[in-house]
């Protein structure tokens, strides 16, 4: 079989993440067709699967038709029937129970007819809402991806490689790829799984690193960092004893899915600002700051802020790699300019989370 035509939904400001995590799974010809979605041609599904940054991947199928309406018929039906058993076919039998058919005018004669063909053909019911097999219909926007070159996509039929027509998208994971099994415990603040995915990634990881994530709350970045690859010490801190229980929970949860590989996972009810570790000790930090909203204030951050750069820069290796995410971009860049800084800026840029614009600063102990 050919290439598959592909979307992923991103987390605007992880694009290039994603994209380069696509490369490492050898798919080529992947573009930002706009802020948050990637197209791209892979020649295999499954190991769309495993791909971290994302939030979602859909297979996706251009129909060169005027009206939805079209997609009755019985070429278009069969072709869509395809979409959707390649997706079902993905998963372990019994895996999706329901659909959701996603389109403008859902409640239309035209929708209703087709949502009715692919209840009958799947023997899935219908949701409403958070349907496990999720199925899109929107106008066409702009060429395929690969349309600079290479072999096209089995999905972009020489009459519909232009904008014009209807795409229907199936989502190729009866949860959203950013839906993490292991999450049984959340607290209010907890960081989005992609982000501190992202977050983990910078910090270039080893098997020799010994990672410290400072105010760990639920786990979420000491767990990411386990998914990215194995550590000698994953250190997590807090001074919550309820945030340290929740961590406990999740981390349970992700080790019982982790097919007999163990992690070395530490919690510590340790304040961050002083650390019972050694000088020069650890090669990675990690921490999603108070952002002075959900949790803390703008006052205690101006001197946790400071506070926390130095001790993190007392116990990290010359050349460990710091990674922070905050919305109190003014402060830490504050922070950072008090000098002697012992930091060095690799990279700064934002995410959009819901409404807040975070930016990610990934340091480097000089």
């Amino acid at each position: 079989m050919g290439p598959h035509c592909c979307e992923a939904d991103v987390i605007a400001g992880l694009e290039p993440f994603v994209s380069q995590e696509l490369a490492a799974l050898g798919v080529r010809h992947a573009h930002v067709v706009q802020p948050r979605v990637i197209q791209f041609s892979a020649r295999a599904l499954r190991p769309l699967l495993g791909l971290h940054m994302a939030l979602s991947v859909y297979l996706l199928r251009r129909y060169a038709v005027a009206r939805p309406k079209a997609l009755l018929g019985d070429q278009h039906l069969r072709a869509l029937f395809t979409q959707v058993d390649a997706a079902l076919g993905l998963a372990p039998h019994g895996a999706y129970r329901t659909f959701m058919l996603g389109a403008a005018g859902a409640g239309s004669t035209v929708m209703t007819r087709l949502k009715s063909a692919i209840a009958q053909h799947t023997g899935l019911r219908e949701a409403h809402e958070e349907g496990d097999l999720l199925i899109r219909i929107r106008p066409s926007r702009g060429p395929f991806p690969d349309a600079q070159g290479g072999e096209a996509p089995q999905e972009a039929t020489a009459s519909s490689r232009s904008a014009s027509g209807w795409d229907v998208l199936v989502r190729l994971s009866p949860k959203p790829l950013a839906t993490r099994a292991w999450r049984v415990c959340n607290i209010p603040g907890s960081l989005q799984a992609t982000v501190a995915h992202a977050m983990a990634w910078l910090t270039r990881p080893t098997p020799d690193d010994v990672y410290l994530n400072l105010g760990c709350g639920s786990g979420t970045l000491l767990i990411e960092r386990a998914a990215a690859g194995p550590a000698r010490r994953l250190i997590g801190c807090d001074t919550d004893p309820h945030a340290l229980t929740c961590a406990q929970a999740n981390i349970a949860a992700y080790q019982a899915g982790a097919k007999g590989e163990r992690h070395p996972f530490e919690l510590r009810e340790w304040d961050m600002r002083c650390l019972p570790l050694p000088d020069a000790s650890v090669d990675a930090i990690t921490a999603d700051l108070p952002f002075g909203h959900r949790v803390g204030s703008h006052d205690d951050n101006m001197a946790l802020y400071p506070a926390l750069l130095r001790e993190a820069a007392r116990v990290a290796k010359p050349g460990a790699r710091c990674v922070f995410i905050t919305a109190e971009v003014r402060l830490m860049e504050s922070a950072l300019a008090q000098t002697p800084s012992p930091w060095l800026r690799d990279l700064t840029f934002r995410v959009n989370l819901g409404g807040l614009r975070p930016a990610i600063f990934a340091l480097r102990r000089a």
